[in-house]
C-alpha cells in the first residue's frame, strides 16, 4: 500500500510539473475558452487516462519502448483534421461586428454540436492523441517500469489533468472577452501548428 501511494505521489508531482507549458496545456486553454470547465475536466481526465494507460501498459507491463515516429505522424494527421473541423464554421461566415458575446446566428460550428457534454469525447481524443509519444507519456512509462504501475497511472493522470485544468481555467477567464469566431480561428491555427510540428518530427 505504501509503494502504491508513493508511486502515485511521485508520478503526480513529476507529471504535473512536466505538463506546465506543454502543448496539451495549451490545448486545454483553448478548450476552456469554448466549453464549460466541468466538460473540459471530464475530457481531460478521459484523454490523459487513456494516454497514461497506454504508457503504463507499455512501460510497466510490457517493458517496451513506444514507437515514437509512427505515433507522431498519425497524431499530426489527426490534428490537421481537427484544424479543418474547427475552421468548418468559419470559412464563408462573415466577420462579427465586434460583439464579443456572439449570437445564435453568427456562432461558429464547433468540433461538436448540441449538448456541451458531447464535447467530452473530442476533447479526450485530442488530448490522448497529443500525449502519444510525448515526453510526459515516456516519463510515465519509465516510472511505471520502476514502481507500482497502477499507482503511477493514478498519479500521472491526476497530475496531468490538474495541470491541464490550470490552462483551461485561464482559457475560461479570457474566453468571454473574445468572439467565438476568433476563438475558432485560434483553435484551428493551434491544431494546424501542432499537426505540422508533429509531422515534421520537431516534438
Amino acid at each position: 500500500m505504501f509503494d502504491l501511494v508513493t508511486a502515485s505521489v511521485v508520478a503526480f508531482g513529476v507529471v504535473f510539473v512536466a505538463e506546465l507549458g506543454d502543448k496539451t496545456q495549451l490545448l486545454a486553454l483553448g478548450f476552456g475558452a469554448r466549453h464549460p470547465l466541468r466538460v473540459v475536466a471530464c475530457g481531460l481526465a478521459l484523454g490523459y487516462g487513456v494516454a497514461n494507460l497506454v504508457a503504463v501498459a507499455v512501460g510497466g507491463v510490457l517493458g517496451a519502448a513506444l514507437p515514437e515516429r509512427p505515433i507522431q505522424i498519425v497524431s499530426g494527421l489527426v490534428f490537421l483534421g481537427f484544424a479543418a473541423l474547427a475552421l468548418r464554421g468559419v470559412i464563408g461566415t462573415p466577420a462579427d461586428d465586434g460583439d464579443v458575446e456572439g449570437s445564435v446566428d453568427d456562432a461558429p460550428v464547433d468540433i461538436v454540436a448540441g449538448s456541451p457534454w458531447r464535447a467530452v469525447g473530442p476533447i479526450g481524443l485530442a488530448i490522448a492523441v497529443a500525449e502519444m509519444g510525448d515526453k510526459t507519456q515516456i516519463t510515465t512509462a519509465t516510472l511505471a517500469s520502476q514502481s507500482a504501475p497502477f499507482g503511477v497511472w493514478v498519479g500521472a493522470t491526476l497530475g496531468a489533468a490538474t495541470s491541464g485544468m490550470v490552462g483551461a481555467a485561464a482559457g475560461r477567464s479570457i474566453g468571454h472577452r473574445i468572439s467565438d469566431r476568433a476563438i475558432s480561428i485560434a483553435s484551428a491555427v493551434l491544431f494546424a501548428a501542432f499537426g505540422v510540428v508533429m509531422l515534421a518530427g520537431w516534438f
